[in-house]
């Protein structure tokens, strides 16, 4: 759904000259072509519509409060109505759009403190092009991750129903045959029978270690041994290890980027990032920073105690601080992770496509095979 916005600020396009034509159609057209559809989650995408929809009201001349009612107009939800409503509300009772936000519960402390530097040094539409591009690109790399984890998850049911059938259909009827002919089966057919006649047991074994992973990793995933555990464990898996290490400093870089244009100090950008980033090893270094940082060291000291950080950043991170251009580096080195992060999904996802496929094979395979081997053997006999 887009924005119908020539009865808001028809009127105000004369009052504004110094936003250029050429300027204004091209954000009006990026605008129109935008779907503004907030569902119930407030997640990532929604933000990036939300940021960038304030933007160009904003850019286009209409005031603040005028901004919320329209958007408050093109909601088709309820809850997003009232969630809009309760912004506008508080942004008549004379309350800043970063306070108003704040109360809602669905916004961040880094959103918030990011938008209140912006209103208060005049730069709020800077701030919200900065916060939609974040939240673009947090979708993006969320929507990069679930593209290389469906493929696999969505073979491995098949694969589990696929066993599942060949478990009990097949392997039984082949069992069958073989019982008949009461001939010697091979050691490898003895097995996959042995399976067979006990895969409800081993199913349910099965089945049982799953929910018990899954009830250690919902009740146990925000307690300190348990995710530094999951984190050592995951790092030092091939591949995948590279690509969470590249999500987080991806990450890293564009939150303190952003907070670091917003005029934020460097102590306060590093604990707003600390709460924007849960992955273990990440959160202990950028705490651990603080209080280096409160006691004389410089950002690069503090990173360089941990190894989560290249040596490559390390040593840009040191350039930036000594020429005072630290915002600048964060920003290349944002757009190097992101980079390298696409690279790397398109990597991954070329890789367990054909080793899936092996995986897969040679379970089917195997249990093909054990079934035709007493038959190969049946047949010799009955030529000699």
């Amino acid at each position: 759904m887009s924005f119908k916005l020539e009865q808001h600020i028809a009127a105000k396009t004369e009052m504004h000259k110094e936003v250029s034509v050429s300027e204004s159609k091209g954000k009006k057209e990026k605008f129109w072509n935008k779907d503004i559809s907030i569902f119930n989650n407030f997640g990532d995408k929604k933000k990036e519509r939300f940021y960038m929809d304030m933007k160009v009201l904003l850019v286009a001349g209409v005031d603040l409060k005028s901004a919320i009612e329209i958007i408050i107009e093109e909601q088709q939800k309820d809850k997003e109505k009232v969630l809009f409503e309760k912004i506008h509300a508080d942004i008549l009772k004379g309350k800043s759009l970063a306070e108003s936000l704040k109360a809602t519960g669905k916004f961040s402390e880094y959103e918030y403190f990011s938008i209140k530097i912006g209103e208060e040094t005049n730069r709020l539409n800077d701030v919200l092009d900065e916060l939609m591009k974040y939240y673009a690109d947090q979708a993006e790399l969320k929507k990069q991750i679930m593209s290389v984890l469906t493929y696999p998850i969505f073979v491995f049911a098949i694969t589990l129903g696929l066993v599942y059938f060949m478990m009990t259909s097949v392997v039984p009827m082949f069992s069958d045959v073989f019982r008949q002919f009461g001939a010697q089966l091979p050691p490898l057919t003895k097995k996959i029978v042995y399976i067979s006649d006990h895969f409800p047991t081993y199913a349910t074994i099965f089945a049982v270690v799953v929910t018990g992973i899954v009830v250690v990793i919902y009740t146990q995933r925000q307690q300190e041994w348990f995710r530094k555990s999951m984190s050592t464990v995951i790092l030092r898996i091939p591949k995948v290890g590279q690509l969470v290490r590249l999500v987080y400093l991806s990450r890293f870089t564009q939150s303190m980027q952003l907070l670091l244009s917003s005029k934020t100090p460097l102590v306060r950008s590093l604990e707003l990032t600390s709460q924007m980033i849960k992955f273990y090893p990440i959160q202990v270094a950028l705490n651990q920073m603080v209080e280096d940082i409160k006691k004389g060291k410089t950002l690069h000291e503090g990173m360089s105690q941990f190894g989560i950080f290249p040596q490559r950043m390390l040593s840009l991170v040191k350039v930036g601080e000594e020429v005072n251009q630290l915002e600048m580096i964060l920003d290349k080195l944002s757009d190097q992770y992101r980079d390298d992060l696409k690279h790397q999904t398109k990597i991954i996802g070329k890789l367990m496509e054909p080793i899936i496929i092996l995986i897969i094979g040679a379970i089917v395979g195997v249990i093909l095979v054990a079934m035709y081997l007493p038959m190969f053997n049946l047949s010799n006999v009955m030529v000699q």
